[in-house]
């Protein structure tokens, strides 16, 4: 598993714990459709900090929160 993947099973697992959408995340996020979108197909290889910070406050949850997983910790 790489990072991106890592990132687009996060990103999908909180949107259903939270029955959202990934079109309503990027609203929450304030980032575009396209950016969110690009993200989750795996064409965005490394996202920015300050889009990660963004999708974190979509989620209500800092950028340590969102990358505190098992995925991302098990990456080497």
């Amino acid at each position: 598993m790489t990072y991106s993947d890592a990132i687009i099973k996060r990103l999908t697992d909180l949107c259903v714990e939270r029955g959202i959408t990934t079109n309503k995340l990027a609203t929450l996020s304030g980032i575009t459709q396209s950016t969110l979108n690009s993200m989750m197909r795996g064409e965005t290889k490394n996202p920015k900090l300050k889009t990660l910070r963004k999708i974190a406050m979509g989620f209500n949850m800092t950028v340590s929160e969102l990358l505190d997983f098992p995925e991302m910790n098990e990456l080497e």
